[in-house]
């Protein structure tokens, strides 16, 4: 399901969250001129220097690397032991300080496909949220929702050595804070139905709530069948949406909630 736009009307225009699109897409353009392509994404350079590897954050100081097992030259595998890297002349790929990294993943992304479909997501429901929330607020939540996703994904695998890179933890958090303050809104809909592609308008309690579902199911799987997950971060999705749902109404008084407009208007 690829949402398409929705039935609530901003008092204040977007900025913070058209500016969080140029940035992201910025990031993007920036990567894979070092390294990459438009369409499949960065580099494994890029991706290990910028991406937030929960191994690394965990052990300050360990840096990895794609390296090549002798006994399997076609199947690179991942090491994380600075140590036995240099001894071996293999130059390390994450050279930022882990804590670093914790900041620039949120804003890497591995295709074209991948930034696309979230930038999607934060402009249809971000908009909402910040005009809710206000800017500044509405900025330090999205920034602070990307760690807490980031901080559960970290706990459930926390010697995981593969880059964790993407927004969507942060819209996550959106999703989850739209959930709260607009259950009721109706969002057109992109529905893929076997080989039929039809649109539809959808609540967002249930649209919403279908996704996270999804992405808590999907996580599970994972746990039971590791390699299942696709290399999806479905915990970071899981824990940015509980932070959205915790948080948002800290930020936002009813004041600032904007009616939902009636599914059929009455005309007189």
């Amino acid at each position: 399901m690829i949402p398409i736009k929705d039935n609530i009307t901003n008092g204040r225009f977007g900025f913070v969250t058209l500016g969080l699109i140029v940035a992201n897409f910025v990031v993007y353009i920036l990567a894979i001129k070092h390294g990459g392509s438009f369409i499949s994404g960065p580099s494994a350079l890029e991706t290990f220097k910028y991406g937030a590897i929960p191994y690394a954050i965990l052990h300050p100081g360990v840096h990895c690397a794609d390296v090549v097992n002798a006994n399997a030259p076609s199947a690179p595998q991942i090491l994380c032991n600075t140590r036995l890297l240099q001894a071996n002349h293999i130059p390390a790929e994450n050279l930022l300080p882990s804590w670093e990294t914790i900041f620039t993943g949120m804003f890497m992304h591995a295709s074209i496909l991948h930034i696309g479909g979230n930038m999607i997501f934060l402009w249809i429901f971000g908009n909402n949220v910040e005009d809710a929330m206000g800017r500044l607020k509405y900025l330090a939540f999205y920034i602070v929702g990307g760690l807490a996703a980031l901080a559960l994904q970290i706990a459930v695998g926390p010697n995981s050595t593969a880059p964790t890179l993407g927004a969507s933890g942060a819209i996550a958090a959106v999703l989850g804070a739209y959930i709260v303050l607009y259950p009721r809104a109706r969002v057109l809909t992109l529905v893929l139905i076997v080989f039929l592609i039809t649109v539809i308008e959808l609540p967002a309690w249930l649209l919403l709530g279908v996704w996270f579902a999804e992405q808590a199911v999907f996580g599970a799987t994972g746990l039971t069948s590791p390699g299942s997950s696709g290399g999806v971060a479905y915990f970071a999705h899981v824990g940015g949406f509980l932070f959205g749902l915790l948080a948002v109404r800290l930020l936002v008084s009813n004041s600032r909630i904007r009616p939902v407009p009636p599914r059929h208007p009455v005309h007189p």
